[in-house]
């Protein structure tokens, strides 16, 4: 038996009917009418383009006979950072907590979803959100380097699952991004609250190893690499985001599940290779005899079978903001607490030879254990 054709509502005004009536009970729609960016009745230099969406007046009529009218606000995809559904998401929510805050604002009635099937579902009773996923069996891939830095030794199964690793990133790397994303991941890298402006804000300012001013001058060399960068759309690729050992998850049989996809999921490769990589140079660096036992071994397996794969060598040429950004993570006390100042120090004289310097050269890492 075929499945039922689905016809076209013959209503289309009844989703916005439904969200009125749950709204405003017993109130009626007399009017809907679209809302232009700019009510001006000339054109001239001050006119105004269109915004983050095509907002619609709806005039309701209460049994009562009086009139409210309200405006019905959605948003689309656009470059301004909206062009997630997240971020418009993050739009409305923003909207409905601080609209009230304003003297004179408008007021909110309500806020929610548009639902696949064309009906509207408020949230204006949520609070906090919540994510629901199945659990990867195994341990993190950070209980390996903590091991191999205690013993001072990679066994052949630490240097597998290392090109595993790589390998995974090859295949993953192969899968293209959205058109015209590449510039949102730039500048994510470097302005957003997660990336190299949020990180380097994290830092108390007396901080040893790392003072104001010493985070000030990386800021600066990173707010040019994102210049540097910000052109090379041919570089967009799918990436996972925050691929470091503590969301790289092995069990017992070397079988690899990954957590918490971030950014996206596109990306420069560059930001996961980073990720990954200054890990093997970061567990040796308070761990005498760490590197030369075993890090060391995974650190140039990794680069190895990496820029083994055709047109990867790109990578060292963009690496250094990407590993700047990942070192500043681990050298911040709010993140790694523990960390010393003689590691934050080495940390980040690492990434500043590498903002420095025109491509990166993963044979650096060995002037940090000289």
């Amino acid at each position: 038996m075929s499945a039922p054709s689905v016809l076209p509502d013959p209503d289309p005004a009844r989703p916005v009917r439904q969200l009125i009536e749950a709204a405003l009970p017993d109130a009626r729609i007399e009017e809907i009418t679209t809302l232009g960016p700019d009510n001006r009745s000339g054109h001239d230099q001050t006119e105004k383009a269109a915004g983050y969406g095509v907002p619609l007046r709806i005039t309701a009529v209460r049994p009562d006979g009086s009139r409210q009218r309200l405006v019905l606000h959605t948003s689309t995809a656009d470059a301004f950072g909206h062009d997630r559904r997240s971020d418009r998401a993050a739009e409305m929510l923003l909207a409905f907590d601080t609209f009230g805050s304003i003297p004179s604002h408008v007021e909110v009635v309500d806020v929610g979803s548009l639902t696949r099937d064309g009906r509207f579902l408020s949230l204006r009773d949520a609070g906090e959100f919540y994510l629901l996923t199945t659990y990867a069996e195994g341990d993190v891939y950070a209980a390996d380097l903590r091991r191999i830095a205690k013993e001072r030794s990679a066994r052949p199964e630490d240097l597998a699952r290392c090109e595993a690793l790589a390998r995974y990133l090859i295949a993953l790397h192969s899968g293209k991004g959205a058109q015209g994303s590449y510039r949102r991941a730039v500048r994510d890298l470097v302005g957003h609250g997660e990336g190299i402006f949020g990180i380097i804000d994290g830092y108390p300012d007396d901080v040893p190893g790392a003072p104001p001013e010493r985070l000030e001058a990386i800021e600066r060399r990173c707010v040019a690499w994102r210049w540097k960068l910000r052109g090379m759309d041919r570089r967009l690729a799918r990436t996972h985001g925050d691929f470091h050992p503590f969301n790289i998850v092995f069990d017992g049989s070397s079988r690899l599940a990954l957590l918490d996809t971030s950014r996206g999921s596109q990306g420069d490769p560059a930001d996961d290779v980073a990720c990954l990589a200054i890990n093997y140079v970061f567990f040796a660096l308070d761990a005498p005899g760490a590197w030369e036992g075993g890090l060391r071994a995974l650190w140039r397996r990794f680069w190895e079978v990496y820029l083994g794969w055709s047109g990867s060598a790109g990578v060292l040429d963009v690496a250094a903001p990407f590993l700047a950004w990942r070192a500043l993570v681990l050298a911040n006390p709010g993140w790694y607490p523990a960390v010393t100042a003689r590691a934050r120090d080495a940390l980040l004289s690492f990434v500043e030879r590498a903002l420095d310097a025109p491509r990166f050269d993963p044979d650096d890492a060995e002037r940090l254990f000289a």
